[in-house]
């Protein structure tokens, strides 16, 4: 089994309900949830012109190979509506693989460790919260460090 930290972000329709299902869905896919972050309300990043988010970060293990864990978000994606249309764009549901145990990945359709997550705060605030000496394989930097030096943004627990 591999330790792996799932990033969620929704911003169209029941922004919460799409969280909590996803959580659901991705616990009968092979994937054993472990703890969920809270879930924290943030400003959109690239693609301005949208919604805010609720973001979320969930610490699983699966049996499942990195392109097999791929497929199974890609399918939970799917199921709750996600439609890809506009790059970076509003969507139901948003799954990441920010990290897979201690392996690199590098392959046309997935890079982990998640290739932008020094620069994401919407992911490294609740990531901090659920393993905050967690170190980048390659950087050697730990989440905490990488929040610390990330560029501003608006990321607010909710509840």
């Amino acid at each position: 089994m591999k330790r792996v930290y799932l990033s969620l972000g929704s911003n169209i329709g029941n922004r919460e309900g799409n969280l909590r299902k996803a959580v659901e869905r991705l616990a009968a896919q092979e994937i054993r949830v472990l703890h969920t972050s809270r879930i924290y309300e943030t400003e959109p990043v690239d693609y301005k012109e949208q919604a805010w988010f609720l973001n979320q970060v969930v610490e699983a293990e699966t049996a499942l190979f990195p392109m097999q864990l791929l497929t199974r978000i890609g399918r939970v994606e799917r199921e709750l509506g996600r439609r890809r249309t506009v790059r970076n764009g509003p969507r139901t549901i948003d799954i990441d693989i920010l990290f897979y145990g201690l392996a690199t990945v590098e392959t046309a359709r997935l890079e982990i460790p998640h290739p932008r997550i020094a620069q994401r705060r919407f992911v490294l605030a609740p990531l901090a919260e659920l393993a905050p000496d967690l170190r980048h394989p390659v950087t050697h930097r730990s989440v905490r460090q990488m929040l610390e030096s990330a560029p501003p943004a608006v990321v607010r627990p909710i509840g």
